[in-house]
């Protein structure tokens, strides 16, 4: 069978191939259209079907993981058993942003590593989806307040203890160990607000 007629075997040929890039990604190989069709089993043509360029499909990955931690998100907050307590939600958003972060860490270094591009609407809109996720759920636990600027500090908070884990700066042994490190983080920052 030829690899043209294998690709059609995929069904959803883009889809496909976003998963073979994130695939290849996460294995540490070298990010190129070439290198995910071979992954994906198609010609090294067929990307092109779908992407114009790589930048085109790293915009497309990022888009995918914008979309995934965003559900990780959500998902963490239908959890919660009581979805009014602060330090429970703001830890929950936390383990579950910190867990995707070192689950996909290369994804998660794709999405963040690159400006979006404004001219690529999917990204952006992915992007301002993720943050609109968690704008809501400040927005729940304090209303009134200046939201977006206790939005990003505390997107701030889960995004460095992502990246100090990332770059083995923070050496966690389990995603319990990660949990706690992000619960901990997130109480002291409580407890000081309860102090004033």
């Amino acid at each position: 069978m030829s690899t043209s007629t294998k690709s059609y075997h995929h069904g959803d040929l883009r889809a496909a191939l976003i998963a073979a890039a994130v695939e290849g990604l996460e294995a540490g190989e070298p990010f190129s259209l070439r290198a995910v069709a071979r992954r994906a089993g198609v010609s090294p043509t067929a990307p092109y079907r779908h992407f114009a360029d790589r930048e085109a499909l790293d915009s497309a990955v990022a888009v995918e993981g914008f979309k995934d931690l965003r559900a990780d998100l959500e998902d963490a907050l239908a959890v919660l058993g009581d979805p009014s307590v602060p330090e429970d939600v703001i830890t929950a958003l936390g383990v579950a942003y910190v867990g995707f972060a070192l689950r996909r860490p290369a994804v998660f270094r794709l999405m963040f590593g690159n400006e979006c591009d404004e001219e690529d609407s999917e990204r952006v809109q992915a992007s301002e989806g993720l943050h609109e996720t968690l704008n809501q759920a400040i927005e729940r636990l304090f209303p009134g307040a200046n939201n977006s600027n206790l939005s990003i500090a505390l997107w701030s908070m889960a995004h460095g203890l992502a990246f100090l884990h990332l770059d083995g700066k923070l050496r966690p042994q389990t995603s319990d160990d990660v949990a706690a490190r992000v619960q901990s983080a997130v109480g002291a920052v409580f407890a000081l607000n309860a102090r004033s």
